[in-house]
């Protein structure tokens, strides 16, 4: 395709992914109501229901607000060729075309962090304040930021740095060996997430003996659960809404329980929300999860190593020359449309694997313990309680609580 065609078909992508989602967060903005359904009515007071109302009217306009800013400022970029101007700044300081990428990536992300912090401000601590949420001091605000950074620098920096050499070195078929090194990245995340990279964050603290400790152990004993260690994760540091998972692959397995949960929760209440995070584990929705996850990043490789050479595309975003950084952006939006339709599926899988989750604690365990867990879970996050099912097919990963609770029975 020419440069100018492709200009015009990220355009286009651009602007029609932009519309189609502000699109549905005003339909399901209008699909508010304000009589509260009789099976939550017994958890819910009307003026906590109107409050979660307006906590969902104001999210959302404040999202159609910061959406149009980031949207208007991409759009610039691409009208007036904003990546290709960095891309040939940069290239008078630095010759390595690894260096060049790497701080070609930087700035833009630091940049666009940078410009959306007021945002990102406002949301934490004028909104989730106002309602009631936020537990962020200023301080955790800017050494999470600073945390990010780090993390972001050293781990996407050197598989960017990676990725750029393969395709330098190998060629078209880069997309093979760094598939696999995807594949093993993301094993190694599922596997060590909660022992090396939380920790960064937050506080893990063994939970003490007592009668959750107690219950917790003896459940995974009943149903055969490879339990390792339960942790208690000091969500409250941030927020006061809760949470549980459990990580790890293979035989041993770690539970953490945000303290806000169990603050919050009886324990057979706990032990439904457990039982549905072993159903999980059950069912083998982690290792399948984790097979499409690898089969997504190879399809998504391969079609990159048929764009990441075509110079045209680097021209198209105002460059020069070929430049894989340009085509790696100009690939992202290219690719968008499929990967959007890759997560719809992934969403459908979702929601169906939560269901067989739940049914699995109710099995297991106890239905109605988990139902009054779910009602809880969401009035205490004021969750929207009738999202349009359009909004729900496009974006939710789990159903809503309604469905979820008639399936229970």
């Amino acid at each position: 395709m020419s440069p100018s065609f492709a200009l015009y078909l990220i355009l286009g992508i651009s602007i029609i992914s932009y519309l189609f989602d502000q699109l549905l967060d005003y339909i399901n903005l209008n699909a508010q109501r304000k009589d509260i359904p009789a099976e939550v009515a017994g958890f819910y007071d009307r003026e906590k229901y109107l409050k979660s109302l307006d906590y969902h009217r104001e999210q959302t306009r404040f999202g159609f607000l910061t959406a149009a800013v980031g949207f208007a400022l991409s759009l610039l970029m691409l009208i007036f060729g904003g990546f290709g101007m960095l891309d040939l700044w940069l290239r008078q300081y630095i010759q390595n075309d690894i260096v060049l990428a790497l701080v070609f990536f930087g700035s833009i992300l630091l940049v666009s962090d940078w410009i959306t912090l007021p945002f990102q401000w406002y949301s934490t601590f004028v909104i989730e304040e106002k309602y009631g949420f936020n537990k962020t001091t200023i301080k955790t605000f800017v050494t999470d930021k600073l945390k990010g950074y780090l993390l972001g620098a050293v781990v996407g920096g050197l598989l960017i740095a990676l990725l750029i050499m393969l395709i330098q070195k190998i060629g078209p078929d880069f997309w093979i060996w760094f598939g696999l090194v995807a594949s093993i990245f993301i094993l190694l995340v599922n596997m060590f997430y909660t022992s090396l990279l939380l920790p960064l964050f937050n506080k893990l603290t063994p939970l003490q003996p007592g009668e959750l400790k107690t219950a917790i152990e003896d459940f995974a004993k009943t149903v055969d659960f490879p339990l390792q260690n339960i942790y208690v994760m000091d969500g409250s540091k941030r927020s006061k809404k809760a949470n549980a998972f459990f990580s790890g692959i293979g035989r041993k397995k770690k539970i953490v329980l945000y303290d806000t949960l169990i603050a919050n929760h009886t324990t057979p209440e706990l032990m439904a929300v457990l039982a549905h995070e072993v159903g999980h584990f059950k069912k083998k929705h982690i290792i399948m999860s984790y097979m499409i996850s690898v089969v997504q990043v190879f399809f998504m490789l391969f079609i990159l190593s048929r764009m990441v050479f075509n110079e045209n595309l680097s021209i198209a975003l105002g460059g020069s020359q070929q430049a894989i950084h340009l085509n790696l952006i100009a690939f992202g939006i290219l690719f968008s449309p499929i990967s959007g339709i890759t997560g719809l599926l992934m969403s459908l899988l979702s929601r169906k694997n939560e269901f067989e989750a739940d049914a699995y604690a109710k099995e297991t365990f106890s239905g109605t313990a988990l139902a009054n867990a779910l009602k809880k879970l969401s009035v205490d996050s004021l969750s929207n309680l009738y999202p349009h099912p359009v909004y729900v097919f496009f974006h939710y990963s789990h159903p809503p609580l309604l469905q979820r609770l008639k399936a229970l029975g």
